[in-house]
């Protein structure tokens, strides 16, 4: 983590050089604002960076600012940007409470892209960049379906799983459930798997709040995951949990460890996603079943394609993402939406997709 922080910190030192005119002229570059929700999970600290080198590599001047999972922060955040006379915003929001500041940024002209979350409650921006999370969740409840051969269990002899989600506040939190309940809800209303704890069956049921995990804290699923075993799978043996991230299903694992239930090699199947180089190594030594890779350097690089096209006024072609006019709706529009490809990772794979890539070096793997 402290390499893509220094990183980072190297990027944003040298965007300052470039507005003091030392490194470079930067007379007439347009500047963008990129504000991303937190350092805690790994994958914006690589977003954050990713974004920042293609902004600068582009000609344009660039700042990046990280909110440590506090919307007011980061309200205070894009506000300094367009003070500074940001032309355009990528935000990674932390919650609906971004919805003032964008409204500011439209009210000045400045050009909003919602990063991988969609900000909801607002009319005032125009596009979103992500990947298909609903494929994301699609993966995690194939992933179990097929670890537990689920197509074979029965009523009599079922399948039993606990359930987890995001936060609350990140709408993506809902979509990624509901791919993945899609995939498993005809096994529970067949009985043959057998929900522990709050068995919500999508994510607009009351009992979806119980298992979501304020502000994607690891410290949260431990906990829960605690009282879980403590409670309701106390005299359990979970064959599966559904842990919708990487910094989640570690968290998930580590309370299943201290189980003696779980001996070490038969843990549940843990999902995950975002291709954490700590779950990569699980998944290599058999503790964390899978994960979702959603390549950051393809995002930021597609979503810098299309600040670029949106600031020269241009009609964005966005390769590697397909466009979606209709399904991301904010509750006060229809957002036009690119989406790139998510890719799963096993134990089977992971070193095609994760090392061979060059995402990671086989030394940061342990």
């Amino acid at each position: 983590m402290k390499k893509f922080l220094a990183v980072a910190m190297v990027l944003v030192v040298a965007t300052g050089l470039v507005f003091a005119g030392g490194a470079a002229d930067t007379s007439g570059k347009a500047m963008v604002g990129l504000a991303m929700p937190e350092t805690h999970v790994e994958r914006w600290q690589k977003d954050g960076s990713a974004l920042l080198e293609d902004a600068l590599a582009k000609g344009y001047s660039a700042e990046v600012a990280f909110a440590d999972a506090d919307q007011g922060k980061q309200n205070q955040q894009i506000q300094d940007f367009i003070t500074k006379g940001a032309k355009l915003l990528v935000i990674g929001s932390v919650n609906e409470g971004v919805v003032s500041v964008v409204q500011e940024a439209a009210r000045d002209g400045v050009i909003v892209i919602a990063y991988d979350r969609l900000i909801t409650g607002s009319k005032d921006y125009d596009y979103y960049i992500t990947f298909d999370n609903y494929k994301v969740g699609q993966f995690q409840g194939k992933a179990i379906e097929t670890a537990l051969n689920l197509s074979a269990a029965t009523k009599a002899k079922p399948k039993k799983i606990a359930l987890f989600a995001g936060s609350p506040t990140d709408n993506n939190a809902k979509v990624f459930f509901d791919g993945a309940i899609d995939v498993l809800r005809p096994y529970v209303e067949a009985g043959s798997l057998v929900i522990v704890g709050p068995a919500p069956l999508r994510s607009g049921d009351a009992a979806f709040t119980k298992i979501t995990t304020e502000n994607w804290r690891a410290d949260i699923a431990k906990t829960r995951m605690e009282n879980l075993l403590n409670n309701d799978a106390k005299n359990v043996v979970l064959d599966a949990v559904l842990a919708p991230n990487d910094t989640l299903a570690r968290a998930i694992i580590e309370a299943l460890a201290t189980d003696a239930k779980y001996p070490a090699g038969k843990l549940p199947v843990v999902t995950g996603q975002d291709g954490e180089a700590a779950s990569i190594a699980y998944i290599r030594d058999g503790k964390q079943n899978m994960t979702v890779f959603k390549d950051t350097r393809n995002l930021a690089a597609a979503t810098i394609e299309l600040a670029d096209a949106l600031l020269k006024g241009n009609a964005p072609k966005i390769a590697g993402a397909r466009l979606d006019t209709e399904s991301y709706d904010t509750g006060k529009k229809k957002v036009k939406a690119y989406l790139l490809e998510p890719v799963i990772v096993t134990k089977a794979n992971y070193k095609a997709v994760m090392i061979d890539s060059g995402y990671y070096k086989e030394s940061e793997i342990k």
